[in-house]
């Protein structure tokens, strides 16, 4: 199963995942915001709950999307 990136913007993606769209504002998910769009469009969906970006190396669970306050994102500077 596959998440899908259905728009990306100067502000952030939209993802549509299981019959939900999500918006991922590059403020909250600043990963996305400078990465190439073939490596954003590289979604996973894995167990039916986790994300991830393989090139990117990000990982989200899906409910933080919806509970940012209890998932706070942690962004590394590579």
């Amino acid at each position: 199963m596959r998440g899908e990136v259905t728009n990306i913007s100067a502000h952030g993606i939209w993802l549509w995942v299981r019959e939900r769209e999500y918006f991922l504002p590059h403020e909250d998910f600043p990963w996305f915001e400078k990465a190439r769009v073939r490596d954003v469009l590289d979604v996973q969906l894995l167990h039916d709950h986790h994300l991830f970006w393989p090139k990117l190396d990000v990982d989200l669970e899906l409910e933080s999307l919806t509970k940012l306050a209890e998932y706070p994102p942690v962004y590394r500077q590579k």
